[in-house]
């Protein structure tokens, strides 16, 4: 007898058009492009907007919409984007362009205690947007001969986009603080109709505001996996419930493949995560780290139809402390090209880790190096989502 499917209580919006684009020169191409054909507003929200070569075409580009008469609000988060200069921001004010600052409850050079505004979110007229996990820096971007950093975004376009637009103004809005700086909500466009293959849920995590959508998808997508798994993560860390719900899928027989990084921007977090190797090998769950460029990609694809993509990492950090956003995408052919792109990789730019390697290869040092990361990265962990427990 067929096991029973749990029902998904996603809310799923339409998509004229969904389309898988690689971080570097094709993103940034893309999004010049949207900002170029923008017609009446823009919204980007930004975890790291970098006053760098990537940061300065950007913002040349958004000077230009806005001199069109483009209206165009630039929220970015206000510990990872704090290297803006005064000058730089403002140039932005003065040539038009609303700008703020997502503030944590506290925030130094080195330390913030508080939300980070995660998520990458640029979103045109209302009618286009694209989501992912890359930020305008020019370590996203294939600048001279620095390839960009392994990371990715789904470009979209109709009701869907309507839909990231209505979050971008309620976030906008959060942050305004002076009640003339808000924005009115806009109607749903009603000339939009469904396309019932291609269906996109707008999913969010904001442990603060009681939302932890992410969080449900990917639980989901352990409890429904029929066959197969990838996962592309940066900084994977899986947290109890993450654990189980993989677990249980491989003894349902459930075969699962993680994409992680062989490099890393953060030492510690790549020590603390091979601390998790040996329960990984142990419910055989294969590992591929990339091996190129730095990894930061989030994107996971199930039984060749399913798919979530967008800025949320499977650790604590985004499940708790950072306000994320992903699109829960249930169609076939952006699952195919999830999946094709994921097997280009694995073949071409992985290296398996297998038990045997990761024994022969980890010494005593390695091991005690790995022990001690992990639960240094753990404490940290639960020193930033500690308030935010404590308020719920």
């Amino acid at each position: 007898m067929p096991r029973k499917r749990r029902k998904s209580r996603i809310v799923y919006t339409s998509a004229n058009q969904l389309k898988l684009v690689r971080g570097g020169v094709d993103y940034f191409q893309t999004l010049i492009k949207l900002i170029d054909s923008s017609g009446t507003s823009i919204h980007i929200q930004i975890y790291i907007f970098a006053e760098d070569n990537t940061g300065k075409e950007v913002a040349e580009a958004l000077k230009n919409a806005a001199k069109r008469g483009v209206k165009i609000f630039l929220l970015v988060d206000g510990y990872a984007s704090q290297s803006l200069s005064s000058d730089f921001i403002e140039d932005l004010k003065s040539n038009g362009i609303q700008f703020n600052q997502f503030e944590p409850i506290f925030r130094r050079r080195d330390f913030y205690f508080g939300r980070r505004m995660h998520h990458k979110i640029v979103v045109v007229d209302g009618e286009q947007g694209l989501v992912g996990g890359i930020n305008i820096s020019d370590r996203y971007n294939d600048v001279a001969d620095e390839p960009a950093w392994l990371d990715w975004a789904a470009h979209v376009k109709g009701e869907s986009a309507a839909t990231l637009e209505q979050i971008c103004i309620e976030t906008w809005n959060l942050e305004s603080g002076n009640q003339s700086k808000r924005l009115p909500k806009k109607p749903t466009h009603p000339d939009y109709k469904v396309n019932a293959t291609c269906l996109v849920g707008v999913r969010r995590n904001d442990w603060v505001m009681r939302k932890n959508q992410i969080s449900k998808t990917y639980l989901d997508m352990f409890r429904n996996a029929d066959k197969e798994m990838i996962i592309m993560s940066s900084y994977f860390l899986p947290g109890r419930m993450f654990r189980r719900g993989l677990k249980r899928a491989v003894r349902r027989g459930v075969k699962i493949r993680l994409i992680l990084a062989g490099k890393s921007d953060i030492a510690l977090a790549k020590y603390a995560e091979r601390y998790m190797y040996t329960w990984l090998l142990r419910n055989q769950i294969r590992i591929f780290e990339y091996q190129p460029t730095v990894l930061h990609g989030k994107v996971a694809t199930m039984d060749g139809h399913r798919t979530t993509i967008g800025s949320f990492n499977v650790n604590n950090i985004s499940a708790y402390s950072s306000i994320e956003l992903n699109l829960d995408v249930d169609n076939a052919e952006f699952a195919e090209s999830v999946q094709h792109q994921f097997e280009k990789i694995i073949q071409k730019d992985c290296v398996e880790i297998t038990v045997d390697d990761f024994k022969n290869n980890t010494g005593v040092f390695a091991k005690f190096s790995q022990y001690i990361s992990y639960w240094i990265v753990r404490f940290t962990y639960f020193i930033f989502t500690f308030y935010f427990k404590q308020k719920e």
